[in-house]
């Protein structure tokens, strides 16, 4: 295959990872969206065990049904302040897919707001922030009619070495 064939056949992939149905939720006032093949189940908040000298966004375990998932706040990933749970807190249970393995990882978020079909002519590039900023995490921008909402590629947000954390944690 040809370069040019190659590049044009990553921007294809790359347009239509991108459109689907995304699961939207909340941080600190802000929307963000995960496209919902990556999204297992969403379930309340229950009892997180720590684990000692992790880092402060790894929360703990959970017992999900006889299966051991790690479990990290969003919001500390994001250098967002803490805030106490509320009942609307929930964890959504995401696939994440590393350089070795799938793993099951929860993450806790304030609130799960709606499932979206966002179509490509609604997505917008990540704008770019310098050179400085780490933005891969981030898919683009859609422009639905209440504002903005950040699309994550949740298989970017953590590095691998975060990663190789949680498994050794769960």
């Amino acid at each position: 295959m040809s370069q040019e064939a190659e590049t044009m056949g990553s921007a294809i992939k790359a347009m239509t990872i991108k459109t689907g149905k995304y699961l939207t939720f909340t941080l600190a006032e802000e929307e963000y969206g995960i496209g919902i093949l990556k999204v297992k189940e969403i379930i309340g908040m229950m009892p997180i065990t720590t684990v000692p000298r992790t880092p402060e966004f790894i929360k703990g375990v959970i017992n999900l049904r006889g299966k051991v998932i790690p479990i990290i706040d969003l919001r500390l990933k994001f250098n967002m302040d803490a805030i106490p749970y509320s009942d609307r807190t929930c964890i959504i249970v995401v696939e994440i897919d590393s350089d070795k393995a799938t793993v099951l990882i929860g993450i806790v978020v304030d609130a799960v707001s709606e499932v979206l079909n966002i179509r490509e002519e609604e997505i917008e590039d990540t704008p770019q922030f310098g050179t400085r900023l780490n933005t891969e995490y981030i898919l683009g921008m859609a422009k639905i009619q209440k504002g903005v909402k950040i699309l994550l590629n949740i298989d970017q947000v953590l590095s691998s070495e975060e990663i190789t954390t949680l498994k050794k944690v769960s």
